[in-house]
């Protein structure tokens, strides 16, 4: 018999941080003869240089430069995670974040480290104690989060690669809002050693660019040589463009049939596809993330408590004490939700779908109430509960901003749709 159920009551949306998983190499070591600029920017920059760590050698992304999420180790630096009292007490690191290692070797230089949510929880971008860094494609309005300092500074121009994660969007959303490029790998693909977690069964390192050719090529290096079936269909799903704001369905879906003819693969209409079952899978997905949360935090949180926003406070505290047949029935739906998905993804094919349901909100109770996370966190989920690989691309630009598509592939198919990218795309930038 199943488990019961747990109510609407189970908080949504992405989990902060467990501990750090490990050391990563030391393929570049901190400029300290040259003295970090100014800071014109201190909501998108924890720390910056000129570089604030220089590639070893020349590689394949020779001349890009790294805005490093606060999660990530850079040798000669303490983590942040976005929380003033968490940065105090944190080591220096000595070495680098494996994904940060691969990206020196590869020839890119780090120029700083930029800020989060707190505590990697949030998917707006505003931080209680950092305020929010600017989104240049919808001024006036949230960059999204919680990598939302390496996404603006990616939009802004201050790097070529945002370096982030996500458990429930957290690089997706930015990437919608500020009119961005990203990839989701399958979850587990990329080594996560030397960061700092979000909720570990979900965590994925992910990255972001402003052209689709620099995406491929950060790809080619983070990625592990996995060869895939190619994409040969596209799967417009119907019934989730119909979750997106009235005004966005038809120029989304004019998007998509766009980005089909640019890409040279076959779209298909399904009304039938998975929104049936988001509700479901988003308080899953919740409830999981709550306990990992709790798991990694909560002792932290009992000696914190006044140094934390509330509401990030309040999320990790959801997390204890969970009812064993809430985890039980979280556990089994997320089995049902891979194997739903298992049979409507198979390789070869990606379903396409609104990344976000609106375009970046204004500052205020639309982004701090229930309403836009839960509409945001159901078109997430689905990914996130089965760990796929997600491409996310511009759609439409509004008078209220950018919102983009979502490419959701099988497990493994990563190089497939960065493959398909950089195949069909072309752009004069790095």
């Amino acid at each position: 018999m199943s488990a019961q159920r747990p109510s609407s009551a189970v908080a949504h949306g992405p989990s902060p941080s467990p501990p750090r998983h490990g050391d990563g190499g030391t393929a570049g070591v901190p400029r300290a003869d040259v003295p970090a600029p100014a800071q014109p920017h201190p909501a998108v920059w924890r720390v910056v240089g000129d570089p604030l760590v220089a590639a070893a050698d020349g590689g394949a992304l020779s001349g890009t430069r790294v805005a490093v999420k606060d999660l990530f180790a850079v040798a000669g630096h303490a983590i942040g995670a976005g929380n003033p009292a968490w940065l105090r007490e944190a080591p220096v690191e000595p070495a680098h974040a494996t994904a940060v290692e691969a990206l020196l070797r590869a020839g890119a230089d780090v120029t700083g480290i930029a800020r989060t949510d707190e505590l990697a929880y949030g998917l707006s971008g505003l931080n209680t104690h950092y305020g929010m860094p600017p989104n240049p494609a919808a001024p006036g309005r949230v960059p999204g989060g919680s990598s939302s300092g390496s996404a603006s500074a990616v939009a802004l121009g201050l790097a070529d690669i945002g370096l982030g994660t996500d458990t429930a969007g957290s690089v997706r959303v930015p990437t919608s809002y500020c009119g961005l490029y990203s990839l989701r790998p399958t979850h587990g693909l990329v080594p996560d050693t030397g960061q700092i977690g979000l909720a570990p069964s979900f965590d994925t390192v992910s990255w972001l660019t402003r052209t689709p050719r620099l995406l491929a090529r950060v790809s080619d290096v983070l990625l592990p040589p996995r060869p895939a079936p190619p994409v040969a269909r596209l799967l417009l799903a119907t019934d989730l463009f119909d979750l997106a704001d009235p005004e966005l369905r038809t120029p989304l879906r004019d998007a998509a049939r766009t980005w089909a003819d640019r890409l040279g693969v076959p779209l298909h209409a399904s009304g039938d596809t998975c929104a049936a079952h988001l509700e479901e899978w988003a308080q899953a997905l919740g409830v999981l993330q709550a306990v990992e949360m709790w798991d990694l935090h909560g002792g932290w949180l009992r000696t914190h408590r006044e140094a934390v926003s509330p509401l990030v406070a309040d999320a990790i505290a959801a997390g204890e004490d969970m009812p064993a047949d809430y985890l039980a029935w979280a556990r089994e739906t997320v089995d049902r939700a891979r194997n739903t998905l298992a049979g409507l993804i198979p390789p070869g094919t990606a379903l396409v779908q609104p990344a976000t349901p609106t375009a970046a909100p204004p500052p205020g109770p639309a982004v701090t109430g229930m309403a836009l996370r839960t509409a945001t966190v159901h078109l997430v989920c689905a990914a996130s509960v089965a760990g796929l690989p997600v491409l996310t691309l511009p759609g439409v630009r509004g008078p209220a901003g950018p919102v983009g598509l979502s490419l959701v592939a099988a497990a493994g198919s990563d190089r497939a749709l960065t493959d398909a990218l950089a195949d069909h795309t072309a752009d004069s930038q790095p």
